[in-house]
């Protein structure tokens, strides 16, 4: 228990905060992992911690994406595959998690706020000749990067395409949609870049391309939805939407995981009784969900 952040409140607050990895379909979601997160103030008093039990290899400080990249690498252990990852965009602005899943081989499709920078496409870089003193110019792009919002609205709404990925309570859902090709910039992405090519030295300076599709619902004067992912631009846009949007059916699944089942009502303050009650709040609506999607027992004939 800490003041921190709590996405379901929007705001700081004194809570418990966990990072989870689900299963999810069309049809239905289930959480497979379960990591509490421990801030600074807990993992630099040992002693509080040793008190709450937990686990001395748990004790140091992990971002929240970490904690995310170990637990895929739990279900990599537990012989289960990822076949696109898909999460929000407190994941999808963190260019080490996204190199993270790179490096494991995995697809992501993840969520982003709109003023993650980037350059389009066809952008190079530019090297200056050597003027014969000091260290060569490395190479740098002409014009600062963009926020992806204004590269999306820039393509202009004859550039998006209507698609209907489920159907909703009330009808088909749908939306209209572009995909781009994007350099994504700033300071972690350059980072990356000049390690993945060697080094500051030896980089061409050349920002790798990812995919960016972007959402500009009917009437609204510009785009609202954006997701950055390392799938092809020739990845069926149906595919990429349908991804992009498997988050609605996880935060459904959670808002019953809460206020359905308790999943939030847990106040003990060990380590052992938190991962209890998670564990056995995750049985529960794994239970109803198996219930609902196939609801008529058998009986004799």
């Amino acid at each position: 228990m800490a003041r921190q952040y709590c996405g379901a409140l929007g705001k700081r607050a004194n809570c418990q905060v966990a990072v989870s990895v689900h299963a999810a379909t069309d049809t239905a979601s289930c959480p497979l992992d379960w990591q509490l997160y421990l801030p600074r103030e807990w993992t630099e008093m040992p002693d509080r911690c040793r008190r709450a039990g937990v686990p001395d290899e748990a004790v140091a400080h992990q971002e929240k994406w970490r904690l995310a990249l170990g637990m895929l690498d739990t279900l990599v252990d537990w012989e289960l595959e990822a076949p696109v990852v898909v999460a929000d965009a407190g994941y999808g602005v963190s260019t080490p998690f996204r190199t993270g899943l790179e490096e494991r081989g995995l697809s992501y499709v993840l969520a982003l706020t709109g003023k993650e920078v980037a350059h389009a496409e066809q952008a190079r870089p530019h090297r200056p000749a050597y003027g014969g003193l000091g260290p060569p110019t490395l190479p740098r792009y002409r014009t600062p990067p963009r926020a992806v919002s204004a590269l999306a609205a820039e393509a202009g709404p004859e550039q998006f395409t209507e698609v209907t990925w489920r159907q909703g309570s009330k009808g088909p859902m749908t939306s209209r949609f572009t995909v781009l090709t994007v350099r994504p910039a700033g300071k972690q992405s350059l980072a990356a870049a000049q390690n993945a090519g060697g080094g500051r030295n030896r980089w061409d300076g050349v920002l790798p391309t990812r995919t960016l599709l972007a959402e500009w619902p009917q009437g609204q004067d510009t785009p609202t939805g954006y997701w950055i992912s390392n799938l092809p631009a020739t990845t069926p846009i149906i595919d990429l939407v349908r991804w992009a949007k498997m988050r609605w059916r996880i935060e459904h699944d959670y808002r019953e995981l809460k206020h359905g089942l308790g999943l939030d009502h847990f106040e003990g303050r060990t380590w052992r009784g938190r991962h209890h009650h998670v564990t056995l709040v995750t049985a529960a609506q794994a239970f109803l969900t198996l219930r609902r999607l196939d609801p008529k027992a058998h009986t004799p004939a």
